[in-house]
């Protein structure tokens, strides 16, 4: 598989839509990726294009989206970003430059993005997210607190039996919705929650934080905090040795983050989600290999968020495919049966929810993989 020219994917400016012509062409299907570039979920970024970009090559070589080529714009949906998305997205809808919308950001960002777009272009999400989804329009494709914590957390009590749980997470609705659900979900198992703490984005020290909850009692934590700053956490969490009387499980934890962490900070944490790289399905090696033929051995880390968004990407194509303009008045509640090749299955629809898995790390990999 070739390698991406640069008309198929890159970030651009609005004032470039205007400079250069761009808005006169109509061959193109334009999918503005809406991605964190910079700030705490900023290490995403990478495994994110790389993944959207093979399933743009994959659709390419065959009809594009809607007949017509496909072709990324990058924008950097952060909540750290200069200027805010929504402004960005609004106007390039208006301008008629972009004709989808695959997002995967966080859910605050999503809750002021479905105001603007209003049902003008098909917008997939495409992460994880706290459930509960209903604008027209919308496509919430990823895992919810159901399908991930309840299975996780009866996994977790069941081996090492912890009394008192601390819920340590960002401070936005994901980790609010989650922790609401794992509160309910722990109190029908008698079991204590001692500690719930919420953080801004880029915290500046997590050494309080994490004093606190040695303080606690708790002899287990959900950490719902994002990218860097979950980075932060654990690299502290790890140097403070609280691995010896607390475990840790994170929804958000991926494959770059946990580089990132350092392998001596890492015991006894785990994390559940429906994909991991390391994952040995015969629909991931292949996927594993198409994504390397295009980017080489030294690729971002496969992980959950990047492999969203490649099936995002597929889950758009088959959406417009097999459905035409029926997007404009369904909804993820009320979604149509779609059709879409994934890194997690050589084909699913969007009817059937994907297998979540419980990973232990070692080292700066993840494994002992547990079918929920």
């Amino acid at each position: 598989m070739g390698r991406l020219s640069a008309e198929d994917s890159m970030p651009i400016e609005l004032a470039d839509f205007r400079e250069s012509g761009l808005l006169a062409r109509t061959d193109c299907f334009r999918v503005a990726l809406l991605i964190p570039l910079c700030g705490s979920a900023g290490i995403w970024a990478p495994s994110c294009i790389s993944s959207a970009q093979v399933a743009v090559a994959e659709l390419n070589r065959h009809s594009g989206i809607d007949g017509r080529k496909v072709q990324l714009i990058m924008i950097d949906a952060a909540v750290e970003a200069t200027e805010p998305v929504e402004e960005i997205v609004n106007d390039l809808i208006d301008l008629g430059a972009i004709d989808a919308i695959v997002g995967m950001h966080i859910s605050a960002i999503r809750q002021r993005l479905s105001k603007v777009v209003r049902q003008r272009i098909p917008y997939i999400y495409t992460p994880l997210y706290e459930g509960g989804e209903t604008t027209t329009g919308l496509f919430a494709i990823g895992e919810t607190p159901q399908e991930q914590l309840g299975p996780a957390i009866a996994r977790l009590q069941a081996t090492y039996r912890p009394r008192k749980w601390a819920l340590i997470g960002n401070d936005y609705v994901w980790p609010r919705s989650s922790h609401s659900y794992a509160k309910s979900f722990l109190k029908s198992l008698d079991v204590d929650v001692v500690m719930e703490k919420y953080l801004p984005f880029g915290f500046a020290s997590m050494k309080p934080v994490v004093e606190a909850l040695e303080a606690s009692g708790a002899d287990a934590v959900l950490v719902s905090l994002v990218g860097q700053d979950a980075i932060s956490f654990n690299r502290v969490f790890g140097k403070m040795g609280l691995h010896r009387s607390i475990i840790r499980l994170s929804c958000a934890m991926e494959e770059n983050g946990l580089m990132a962490c350092g392998a001596g900070n890492l015991e006894r944490l785990f994390a559940v989600s429906s994909y991991f790289g390391a994952l040995a399905t015969e629909p991931n090696a292949a996927f594993k290999e198409r994504y390397h033929s295009m980017h080489g051995d030294f690729a971002p880390a496969l992980n959950a968020l990047g492999q969203s968004t490649y099936e995002g990407m597929n889950y758009l194509a088959g959406l417009l495919r097999d459905h035409g303009d029926l997007w404009r008045t369904s909804s993820s509640r009320d979604a149509p049966s779609v059709r879409y090749v994934t890194g997690r299955s050589l084909s699913r629809t969007g009817s059937t929810r994907p297998s979540v898995y419980l990973a232990r790390a070692d080292g700066m990999q993840f494994c002992d993989f547990k079918l929920l």
